[in-house]
């Protein structure tokens, strides 16, 4: 699809997924916890590598969480001390599309217990959040995380894409993040738009039709 094809399809677009780590937020949630509980030059790497496509995400999500080893009190304080930075312009370019009636999703291989918030402070309701679940046993020890979440793996978000276009008969469906599992997500995502804002990762950046460092040009397309 060339890059006419994708603006196009982002004036029409009916329903916007977003990526939300170093899309929506400027930081790596799972990073920023790894940092937190005092892990986080162990984990920086198998971000990068799980970022990259370089090994199955599930499986690096399995080994970091692993390393982590987070309580359930740990989680609760890691979220209330440190909220996630809002990416420049995130707000607005979701208010625009809100008032034109598009519907905006939040799709990630991230937690759905740091995601939340963000969606509260961006209008976005609860239901429309497509992400992992980290349990715990009931003295709070770290028990794993929900398996059966299709973010938790590779395709997943176009796992959820096409049961968003089943459900819903989106015709015009966009999606948009920095990140290979975000890339592999069109097809069935009808465009993906590369984001490079926070980071920017050269196979994304590559294989992006259209590629974009500031929300702005987003918002500027849609005037």
């Amino acid at each position: 699809m060339s890059s006419a094809n994708v603006k196009t399809v982002w004036k029409n677009a009916d329903a916007v997924c977003f990526d939300v780590d170093s899309t929506v937020i400027k930081e790596e949630a799972i990073d920023a916890l790894a940092e937190f509980c005092g892990k986080g030059s162990e984990i920086e790497a198998l971000t990068k590598k799980a970022m990259s496509g370089a090994m199955s995400f599930r499986e690096s999500l399995r080994i970091r969480l692993g390393i982590i080893n987070p309580t359930v009190s740990q989680v609760q304080e890691f979220i209330a001390t440190r909220p996630p930075t809002l990416s420049d312009r995130v707000r607005e370019l979701i208010s625009c599309l809100h008032s034109r009636g598009v519907a905006v999703y939040l799709i990630s291989g991230g937690f759905r217990s740091i995601i939340s918030p963000v969606a509260l402070k961006l209008n976005i309701p609860l239901e429309n959040v497509y992400a992992n679940k980290m349990k715990f046993f009931f003295n709070g020890v770290y028990a794993g995380f929900d398996e059966n979440e299709p973010t938790s793996d590779n395709g997943g978000k176009a796992i959820v894409i096409s049961m968003l276009k089943r459900k819903y008969c989106y015709g015009n469906v966009v999606m948009i993040g920095d990140g290979a599992t975000d890339l592999e997500a069109c097809p069935p995502a009808d465009a993906f738009i590369g984001y490079g804002g926070n980071v920017t990762r050269e196979e994304v950046k590559s294989k992006a039709q259209w590629f974009v460092t500031d929300f702005q040009e987003l918002i500027d397309a849609l005037k």
